[in-house]
């Protein structure tokens, strides 16, 4: 009987940066199986969050993924409005969305230029990364910070646009139009692009079904879903925009839905900016004293699809339970399908195609043996043995009087 290869990916691999490790078992150069292991970042986050203000919950889960750090304050305060019966004044759902789908615009072009990367086509890479920052320039512009952009809170926003940005957002918009087209074209037209990505790592519609994939990883093979437009929020109901969906479902649709979500998410911020524009200054804002009792589940359209957050409150100033799913958790589990069949080389593609962030994925609470079943650590005990492992590091690099 012929003895399978098994080809570690991860868990530090060049093409997934972050720790997760992938086994695919091969039969020649076809992977015919593969078998994923989580646990290797542990943050316990939800558990943190126990221990916080509502307050101080937004400036952490802003920290649950560096890319998309703002869907995780919007799905928490939709959680946090839904419980405390709050009406967001208008201002402050344009200046919300204007900031959501930057960082649409920034996660995708992110993407791609990694994707060129991937396949060796650095020239892509350094493209999509230097088109991406005038929006990073955008961000700081707006919120001060090129990254984790502390804008949300219950009721509203913490900071205006001021007037004389709006010609500098439209302006840079303008700007970022014709160099996404010329990059778009180029990756679409490119022969040897479609070589490498189209029919690899193919997801049928039954398939996204299947695993309840979200985001543009669904909506590429033809699976139509938004939270967006199927449970609105913020301001989309108050601007014209359409959700992209192709169906070949491979690695080039992906690439394609997401392209064309850049130029939607363009004429989404232009839209708000001109509301913002028409509109006299106003509120941004309600005041919130105390939070009721009760339970609340949020729900904001990342870049890489669907974010829930569902809060448990007991009329104190904490979250009593906080549990928070991002779109990874299950769009990573798609791998089954979209690998088996491939060659390892397109495997590894398909692996990155759907966007996978492991740091959104893993947070952990409680660590259990897993032949006596028996817990073996709590929330506390993971940030003691952290500390703990902090403090041995520290003097064996520094000596013990450190």
């Amino acid at each position: 009987m012929k003895q399978k290869t098994i080809i570690p990916v991860g868990p530090y691999h060049p093409l997934q940066e972050e720790p997760e490790l992938f086994k695919l078992f091969c039969d020649g150069e076809i992977v015919t199986d593969i078998e994923w292991e989580t646990g290797y970042n542990h943050r316990g986050i939800e558990k943190i969050n126990e221990s916080k203000t509502f307050e101080q919950v937004f400036f952490v889960v802003e920290r649950i993924c560096g890319i998309c750090s703002t869907s995780h304050p919007f799905a928490f305060a939709n959680a946090m409005e839904e419980i405390a019966q709050v009406k967001v004044p208008d201002r402050a759902k344009y200046i919300r969305t204007i900031i959501a789908e930057l960082e649409r615009i920034h996660s995708h072009l992110l993407w791609v230029g990694l994707a060129g990367h991937f396949i060796g086509y650095n020239t892509v890479f350094m493209w999509a990364w230097k088109y991406r920052e005038p929006i990073l320039d955008l961000f700081e512009i707006i919120t001060g910070n090129r990254n984790s952009y502390a804008m949300f809170k219950i009721g509203g926003v913490r900071r205006d646009i001021d007037e004389k940005d709006y010609s500098k957002i439209l302006k840079i918009l303008d700007g970022v139009k014709p160099k996404a087209e010329m990059l778009m074209k180029a990756v679409i037209d490119d022969p040897v692009i479609h070589m490498r990505t189209k029919g690899i790592g193919i997801l049928t519609k039954q398939d996204i079904l299947d695993y309840c994939a979200v985001g543009p990883t669904a909506r590429a093979s033809g699976v139509d879903v938004d939270i967006r437009r199927d449970d609105p929020y913020a301001a989309y109901p108050l601007v014209n925009w359409k959700v992209i969906v192709t169906q070949e479902g491979d690695v080039f649709a992906k690439a394609v839905v997401r392209f064309l979500e850049i130029f939607e998410s363009i004429s989404i911020i232009e839209q708000c900016v001109e509301k913002l524009r028409k509109d006299p200054p106003g509120q941004i804002d309600v005041k919130v004293k105390n939070i009721p009792e009760g339970n609340g589940a949020g729900r904001a359209e990342a870049p890489r699809g669907e974010v829930f957050h569902y809060v448990i409150t007991d009329g104190s100033n904490s979250p009593v339970r906080h549990k928070i799913r991002a779109p990874s958790y299950v769009n990573v589990a798609t791998f089954k399908k979209s690998c088996v069949g491939q060659t390892i080389s397109d495997a590894t593609l398909a692996l990155a195609a759907v966007d996978p962030c492991y740091c959104c994925t893993e947070r952990m609470a409680h660590v259990y043996d897993s032949r006596t079943r028996q817990r073996v650590l709590d929330g506390r005990g993971l940030i003691q043995l952290s500390q703990q492992r902090t403090q041995t590091l520290k003097k064996n690099l520094f000596g013990k009087n450190t």
